[in-house]
């Protein structure tokens, strides 16, 4: 029987989860743990949600749970993943240490997912130093476990071609050939990035342009109702534009009847298909994807000290393997100095 492969993956606990990253990684999680072909490691990036959280602990604290519940509920199982939390790992954070020194600010100002974060949150010149360096906090999450794929959504590339450089340095660096490169494993072409209820290019817990998957079936209404179609179909009868329109891009992801959806596209653009008639429809295919999850995750949270027991005990098989990586990593260095 072949070997299993390493997969590492992992979100920030700053709030539930949302169908954006349902399609983006987690089903994608889901289905190769299911394989029998990986070893997961799913990690609750709360050391990470600091860096542009730090003045607010209490909404990672009360994120970190939630994040769990979401996890179980869409079938990622203690019993065939660890499912871990990072602080809870301290040797991350000496592994990121090290790893800062081989890499220059230059190519850290060159990654073009930071670029897009930093002007996407409005830091200016006021950059948390912890956040310009999360591409190496991550590297060094990857490494450890060494993670041979990782389960992204697209833009999360220029992260994971960092890690490689890293690794790589690392292996020369210190002539041991220790560290794996990973390599992405992505959504769906034309999955890769949810957009927003809105029409705004990302699905954003800041923004307020989700759908978690713990939306009750009335708050999943409301949101289908407000989604942004097409604001030159006034009337019913009226001609529309399925570009662009919320409603048909999110039944191209959802639904799995393709041909159903070219119809109903064709008599929107002709006109005489209402607004409203698209949006219950779409309601009804999210409903059906969304109403097991959701009944899963309510009978996760009947039981919460249960999912923090899971947490902390996926925890000590992280840290059982990142004792291991770090012995060979000193070695390597040249810091085991007492063995």
């Amino acid at each position: 029987m072949a070997e299993k492969k390493v997969l590492i993956t992992g979100d920030r606990p700053t709030g539930k989860l949302h169908i954006g990253h349902y399609v983006g990684s987690l089903k994608t999680r889901v289905e190769m743990q299911n394989s029998g072909k990986y070893d997961p490691y799913i990690m609750i990036a709360d050391k990470q949600a600091f860096t542009d959280n730090a003045r607010d602990p209490q909404k990672i604290q009360n994120s970190l749970l939630e994040v769990a519940l979401d996890y179980l509920a869409v079938g990622l199982d203690p019993k065939k993943s660890t499912i871990f939390v990072q602080t809870a790992v301290p040797e991350l954070s000496e592994l990121t240490e090290y790893f800062m020194n081989l890499v220059s600010v230059a190519r850290l100002q060159r990654n073009p997912t930071v670029k897009a974060e930093i002007q996407q949150k409005g830091f200016g010149e006021s950059i948390p130093a912890g956040f310009f360096n999360y591409p190496v906090s991550q590297a060094a999450d990857i490494a450890m476990f060494k993670g041979q794929v990782v389960p992204v959504g697209d833009d999360q590339e220029p992260m994971l071609e960092q890690t490689r450089e890293i690794v790589r340095s690392f292996n020369n660096a210190y002539g041991a050939d220790i560290l794996v490169e990973p390599e992405g494993v992505f959504p769906p072409k034309g999955q890769g990035r949810l957009p927003g209820l809105d029409g705004n290019a990302k699905m954003s817990k800041s923004l307020d342009n989700c759908i978690y998957l713990s939306d009750d079936e009335e708050t999943l209404w409301n949101r289908v109702r407000s989604m942004y179609t097409d604001p030159e179909h006034i009337q019913v009868a009226d001609p529309g534009h399925v570009e662009g329109n919320m409603v048909f891009t999110y039944l191209d992801v959802f639904d799995p009847d393709k041909a159903q959806v070219e119809t109903l596209k064709d008599q929107y653009r002709a006109g005489g298909l209402g607004d409203m008639k698209i949006k219950k429809y779409l309601f009804e295919v999210l409903n059906a994807e969304l109403a097991p999850i959701r009944d899963r995750r309510e009978m996760f949270a009947q039981d919460r000290p249960a999912v923090l027991q899971m947490l902390a005990e996926g925890s000590e098989q992280a840290r059982v393997k990142a004792d291991q990586t770090m012995h060979e990593v000193r070695d390597a260095m040249g810091i085991n100095y007492w063995g």
